[in-house]
């Protein structure tokens, strides 16, 4: 087993995206969370921010931090190769991370979970302020559930209406960030992967969008109600 001292530590950046994909990827395979955490345009957003900081062995990335700021709240995502976990590497990646936020307030996200990385934040004072559960279903035993009297369906359009029925679906949820409309439909129509044909939008009778739902690959990735039609 080799030891952290034959590493190389670096920065990291656009040209490494198949190095952080395969990364993301071997992190899901053994820790579970969300697939598309291993998709280009969730990779790219969770990492390749404002500063970057990769550990590299025998041509391969073992460890990789990233962190934006800009904001009032510095965020940051890191992952560690599972074969290389247990001998301090997240400790320095958090570190790091902590050292480039400076006076800002450190959020770190993640889109998958081990034990190791939760005792690790749990020491360093970190609190949990916002989880996710993915869930699948067989979709060979589809339950029968009714539709709403005269709701209808119809497929999204990109654009305003669609920015403001998830607004309005989401604002009430525990650290919710607050796009701006032009951010989170632009994030949306850069998406190779964004299912338009399987989206919806949801009318009440006189025509209101009252929910919605975003499909991404074949992943539920977005789904919402206005409150006054929930339940």
């Amino acid at each position: 087993m080799a030891g952290t001292d034959v590493l190389t530590w670096e920065e990291f950046g656009e040209e490494h995206l198949p190095e952080l994909t395969r990364l993301a990827e071997a992190c899901l395979a053994v820790d579970g969370g969300l697939p598309l955490f291993a998709s280009t345009p969730l990779v790219r957003a969770r990492l390749l921010q404002t500063r970057t900081l990769g550990a590299w062995h025998d041509g391969g990335l073992v460890a990789a931090v990233g962190v934006g700021l800009g904001g009032q709240t510095a965020t940051s995502t890191g992952l560690v190769l599972p074969d290389w976990r247990a001998r301090g590497l997240g400790g320095r990646l958090l570190s790091w991370a902590e050292e480039q936020a400076g006076d800002a307030d450190l959020l770190v996200t993640t889109e998958s979970w081990s034990p190791g990385a939760d005792a690790l934040f749990a020491a360093r004072g970190f609190e949990r302020t916002f989880a996710e559960w993915v869930q699948r279903h067989d979709l060979g035993a589809l339950p029968e559930v009714a539709r709403p009297v005269d709701v209808t369906a119809e497929p999204v359009t990109l654009g305003p209406e669609l920015f403001e029925t998830y607004r309005a679906s989401f604002a009430d949820r525990p650290g919710f960030a607050s796009p701006t409309a032009e951010e989170w439909l632009g994030e949306l129509g850069e998406d190779d992967e964004y299912r338009v044909d399987l989206s919806l939008i949801a009318r009440a009778p006189d025509g209101v969008a009252v929910g919605f739902v975003n499909v991404i690959d074949n992943w539920v990735d977005q789904v919402g109600v206005v409150p006054g039609w929930r339940g």
